[in-house]
């Protein structure tokens, strides 16, 4: 009887290690694969933010004064916007 007991305990040792070393190699593969892609979307947005740069200097090159008359009415709209909301908020208590 004394035995058996052993052998079962044992058996139950062994599979609950199997158990474990199999959950933590999937946790250490999840793991693994979530790097890799964080890695590569850091890859792709910095190739993404040098092609914008380069295709914004290019245009800025292509036609100087049409990107200057944009950037002035850009930066007018933007200030006259933020005038109209502090106005708005003076107003009201």
């Amino acid at each position: 009887m004394d035995q058996s007991v052993f052998e079962q305990v044992g058996q139950q040792i062994d599979d609950t290690t199997h158990k474990a070393t199999r959950a933590a190699s999937a946790v250490a593969d999840a793991l693994e694969d979530s790097v890799l892609a964080a890695r590569r979307a850091a890859r792709d947005g910095a190739d993404a933010a040098a092609e914008l740069l380069y295709n914004t200097k290019r245009r800025l090159q292509r036609h100087p004064f049409e990107t200057v008359a944009v950037t002035f009415a850009a930066g007018i709209a933007a200030g006259a916007a933020i005038g109209w909301i502090m106005r708005r908020k003076q107003i009201q208590p």
